[in-house]
């Protein structure tokens, strides 16, 4: 049983970039850098518990035959040591030995089909294997050649890396391919950490009722997502809000177009999660830090934070 979302104290940034995600899986997935025990698996589980089930033929290859019915939301834990057969999966030996049958054994981009593939510690993933997750996540398909199999199979996740920026950074041209980036904090404020430890305690003392509890706050989150997803693409962008966000991108400068496609994206998505017809400037600035500060070239003049640099671009653009 997975710890409720709607009890998730704090983490505020995070849960809003998640639920954007679970909304828009075309924005690329989060990166989240932080502190060590801040909640970053515990909210992505949380929120692949929370969200409806999927039909089992979309979550599929976890054993290689095919399911009927609906099956909870898939949620995969890519180790730091996993092979690249083991990831995009390979020629099941045990029945080729066996009975001479070339047959394909599922890795973990099958099972994760429909639903999450979550890295701990992406930043230190050998890079060969962080470009083939980005280039799979990408194109919603995962193509194998080898030992005279020829393999392609849906692919579609939500991809979500975590890290701690003092163990090595994330080549920038990978982070760049993630569509949001948080960064999470170990909590300050006293009262927030003394909530976490009483709702931790309650879950691992009676994990039932301490979920009966938050059952209803649940339900309205579920009840967000998927209306979120219904009226996603009936959501419009004025043009003066894409000039908005675009001034901001060059305000910024923001390498490429990708910021601003994420960007659009995501404020739409946030739109619909809003259950907004039309997206706002509002929408734009609530997203901008999500979306923009892994994409900001250092300027060895400007020694503030990527944060404090889209906030102040957001109020010169406001003035």
């Amino acid at each position: 049983m997975s710890f409720p979302f709607s009890a998730i104290v704090g983490q505020d940034e995070m849960k809003l970039a998640l639920l954007i995600a679970a909304v828009d899986a075309r924005i690329g997935g989060v990166m989240v850098f932080g502190d060590r025990g801040t909640g970053k698996s515990t909210a992505v589980r949380a929120l692949a518990a929370l969200l409806p089930s999927v039909p089992a033929a979309h979550a599929g290859y976890q054993d290689g035959t095919a399911r009927k019915g609906q099956v909870p939301v898939p949620f995969v834990d890519l180790p730091l040591g996993a092979t690249e057969d083991r990831v995009v999966g390979a020629l099941d030996l045990e029945r080729a030995l066996g009975s001479g049958i070339k047959a394909f054994e599922p890795g973990l981009l099958a099972r994760a089909n429909g639903g999450f593939l979550y890295i701990d510690e992406v930043n230190l993933l050998e890079d060969h294997i962080v470009d083939l997750l980005l280039d799979v996540a990408a194109s919603g398909e995962n193509v194998v050649e080898r030992e005279g199999l020829s393999i392609r199979h849906p692919a579609r996740f939500v991809l979500v890396g975590s890290g701690n920026p003092e163990e090595g950074e994330l080549r920038p041209q990978l982070l760049d391919r993630f569509g949001l980036s948080v960064e999470v904090r170990t909590p300050q404020d006293l009262t927030q950490r003394v909530e976490i430890l009483k709702r931790c305690d309650a879950f691992e003392r009676d994990p039932a009722a301490f979920t009966e509890i938050w059952r209803r706050s649940q339900r309205k989150t579920q009840n967000r997502i998927a209306h979120g997803r219904a009226m996603l693409s009936g959501v419009t962008i004025p043009d003066a809000v894409l000039a908005y966000a675009s001034r901001l991108c060059m305000a910024v400068g923001a390498d490429g177009l990708r910021g601003e496609l994420t960007l659009m994206r995501s404020a739409r998505a946030l739109a619909a999660l809003d259950g907004v017809e039309n997206v706002g400037t509002v929408h734009v600035r609530q997203v901008a830090p999500l979306a923009l500060r892994h994409r900001l070239r250092r300027n060895v003049l400007d020694e503030t934070g990527s944060t404090a640099r889209i906030e102040r671009a957001l109020e010169e653009l406001a003035a």
